[in-house]
């Protein structure tokens, strides 16, 4: 079974060609970088134009490099929520289009949910286990017990992971995406040079949930400040290597916490930020204490039309999807449980 999958939820267009859920035919994503890059950041309207540009072309490319036609697809896959509503609104209307012109299905996609499906396609992970988002868009942890039964147990309640990480790349004027151009630089810095606020100082007050704020003002304000050794030149190298340290130390304290509380000994990591090396080598650790730890390939973290393919087929194969209830679906920027400044008791 062939399902097609389109995903524009933010500023990549990314189309996927899957079979039968596991295998990736075709993956043909084009990256917004150079648009956005003079803005250090996303802008939703360029985001949009871009995709209305692109998203024909990446489908084309798709078709022709698993070398089938769009006869041979059996259903058609589509973000719906949440994301840019402006990128959205592309993506959804484009498979409405598709799907009305050659009579398939279509099935509207959580881009949250999206994101776990990506470590299924090289694991075999059973369920139940402990999920952890970490994105430019959000900081999540989870229970699943299914795909269509998971609990939200902790959140951002500010900035995400991945938006702490573009926001600081951005004062230093490193360029964008912060992320990657971050993780590089700290290879080369001392992530013992500055001592940082940790949120875990706050962990009675947020309990699971999460919040970047504060470290990310102390890295950008604050930075002579918190120097383990006040006679040391300053490095940015070491500036953002410490930085990165406490991203992971939280990100993981917060975890192990979750897996206590669950008794969940597994847990699947995935979002953009996911791709970082010092946050995959620190949640690797947790095998040694008998913890299944499972991520995507790194190519798979960041928004991608596989996984909204993959989640397709899952999907298709539990449910029945009514072409003509789901043309009627219009898209969504947020989901109302992941609304920010709510805390999660």
């Amino acid at each position: 079974m062939y399902i097609i999958g389109i995903e524009s939820s933010c500023d990549d267009t990314s189309i996927s060609i899957v079979e039968d859920g596991k295998k990736i035919i075709s993956l043909i994503t084009i990256s917004q970088n150079e648009a956005h890059k003079i803005f250090q950041g996303v802008v939703p309207e360029i985001a949009s134009r871009e995709h209305l540009k692109t998203i024909h072309i990446a489908t084309e490319k798709a078709l022709d490099a698993a070398n089938i036609n769009i006869d041979d697809i059996d259903a058609i896959a589509v973000t719906a929520f949440p994301g840019l509503i402006g990128s959205l609104v592309i993506g959804l209307n484009f498979a409405k289009g598709l799907a009305y012109r050659y009579n398939k299905p279509l099935i509207p996609i959580n881009h949250i949910m999206a994101h776990f499906y990506s470590s299924f396609f090289e694991n075999e992970i059973s369920f139940p286990f402990v999920g952890l988002l970490i994105s430019g868009g959000h900081t999540a942890l989870m229970k699943f017990n299914s795909f269509n039964d998971y609990t939200l147990i902790g959140k951002t309640i500010d900035d995400s992971c991945g938006e702490a990480f573009d926001k600081i790349a951005k004062n230093f004027n490193l360029g964008y995406p912060g992320g990657p151009i971050i993780d590089k630089l700290s290879q080369d810095g001392d992530t013992y040079s500055y001592d940082f606020p940790l949120a875990l100082a706050d962990i009675k007050k947020y309990g699971l949930n999460f919040s970047f704020s504060g470290l990310k003002t102390a890295v950008i304000h604050f930075r002579k400040k918190y120097k383990t050794d006040k006679n040391k030149e300053e490095k940015l190298e070491d500036i953002l290597a410490s930085f990165q340290l406490l991203v992971a130390k939280t990100l993981l304290y917060k975890a192990k916490i979750a897996i206590e509380k669950t008794n969940i000994k597994r847990i699947v990591i995935t979002g953009g930020s996911a791709a970082n090396s010092l946050i995959r080598r620190t949640f690797l650790e947790l095998q040694k204490e008998g913890i299944e730890v499972y991520f995507p390939s790194t190519k798979l973290c960041s928004d991608n039309g596989a996984m909204v393919a993959g989640l397709g087929y899952h999907l298709f194969k539990n449910y029945n999807f009514n072409l003509d209830l789901f043309l009627q679906l219009d898209a969504k920027s947020r989901l109302p449980e992941m609304k920010r400044n709510e805390l999660i008791s």
